[in-house]
């Protein structure tokens, strides 16, 4: 840099320094800067917002599912939802052969225990009655059992 750029940045600095330490830090990386696309920023990606309800429930657990290759498509898990649990994520079965052995099935898919425990995916609750860990271990162990829940059309 030539004599007159330096004395003009250095009377810039000085300008910015009376302004104050936040004008100088913020104008800082502008110095030298020949366009505004010198100064590059880094994206921000926030995730995605579910709605808490069942079709935010159903749509949130997708994605953690994709997220672990667990097949399965929104209609499979709303059709077994509502038969199971009409959607009611705090549904509890006392009355079937499960309850009689003392593990009742629980939440939208109507998992016992045991199952839950086994097939939970990592990333969500590990509260049965959590509506998106209820869907997605039900959802993981259809996987394992029957290739996908698009696959169950009774009672699993």
């Amino acid at each position: 840099m030539h004599a007159a750029g330096q004395s003009r940045r250095a009377r810039f600095v000085r300008t910015l320094a009376v302004a104050g330490t936040g004008a100088a830090v913020l104008a800082l990386p502008l110095l030298g800067a020949t366009s505004a696309s010198a100064a590059t920023t880094t994206p921000v990606t926030t995730a995605p917002k579910y709605t808490n309800n069942l079709d935010g429930w159903i749509r949130q657990s997708l994605s953690v599912m994709a997220q672990h290759h667990i097949p399965g498509s929104y209609n499979a898990i709303h059709r077994n939802v509502m038969r199971e649990s009409s959607g009611n994520p705090r549904a509890i079965n006392l009355w079937d052969s499960n309850a009689a052995k003392g593990i009742p099935s629980k939440g939208l898919l109507q998992v016992i225990d045991p199952t839950f425990a086994a097939y939970h995916v990592g990333g969500t609750s590990f509260d049965i009655y959590d509506p998106v860990a209820n869907i997605t271990a039900a959802c993981n162990y259809a996987a394992k059992r029957y290739g996908s829940i698009d696959n169950v059309f009774g009672a699993y």
